[in-house]
């Protein structure tokens, strides 16, 4: 048989169906990831590869947190709405039941703000200040300014990596002291630890987390394997 009758070789699909699953089983119901396609294994193997350069970081890393936002988005609730169309008919669909906000975890979870933005016209966007007491070894409020009616509103709490989970607790724990529902917060995140999930959801198991890619675990550092390294020094740092 000659090589041009040959079939081209079937296309490389994603193995990262079941990586998730395979990182943690089950995955807790608060938890939910995005649809584990072949498109979105490439992106994040552009992100993790170390040599990537700074630009196309940025442009890949964006494409992902808009994902990950709008699916934070398919969570919030809805309530039936009557419009009329511009051809004079009606039609029964649904519309966000309730305000929103964000709240990014300095530094890292600005780089998410954009994402959000570009989806939700006027959005208010609150930041938080986390950082270990050197001390004590716990995480500390060291910085926080919220919308002022941040109690009514719906949260996405924004930062792209959960490790141990212990400065996220912290801060839906000042959230909740400004009078935040448990069940009214999303936290959402590009990579989360099994470790770090197992925690976080024990702890607030009412608050459901958006999450891109579950990954094997943590180091001896605590740091996230195989991860993408410190995505605040690789977003921000030339």
């Amino acid at each position: 048989m000659s090589t041009s009758s040959m079939a081209p070789p079937p296309p490389q699909t994603a193995n990262a169906v079941n990586t998730n699953k395979a990182h943690l089983d089950p995955l807790p119901p608060s938890v939910f990831t995005l649809p584990q396609t072949a498109q979105l294994e490439a992106l994040y193997t552009i992100i993790r590869d170390k040599d990537t350069p700074r630009g196309d970081f940025l442009f890949y890393s964006d494409r992902i947190i808009r994902l990950l936002v709008e699916e934070g988005l398919n969570h919030l609730p809805v309530v039936k709405k009557t419009i009329q169309t511009p051809t004079g008919s009606s039609y029964e669909g649904v519309g966000f039941q309730g305000k929103i906000c964000g709240v990014s975890i300095l530094r890292a979870g600005e780089a998410m703000e954009a994402g959000l933005r570009e989806v939700c016209r006027s959005v208010r966007i609150g930041k938080i200040l986390i950082q270990r007491d050197e001390e004590t070894a716990q995480p500390k409020l060291f910085y926080s300014k919220f919308p002022p009616d941040i109690k009514d509103r719906y949260v996405l709490l924004l930062d792209p990596m959960l490790a141990t989970g212990g400065s996220a607790i912290k801060v839906v724990e000042v959230l909740m002291e400004h009078g935040v529902p448990e069940e009214r917060i999303i936290f959402v995140n590009l990579i989360a630890s099994p470790e770090g999930l197992k925690t976080f959801t024990g702890k607030f198991p009412l608050l459901k987390v958006i999450t891109g890619w579950i990954d094997e675990g943590l180091n001896e550092k605590a740091f996230i394997i195989p991860g993408l390294g410190d995505f605040g020094e690789r977003r921000y740092c030339v």
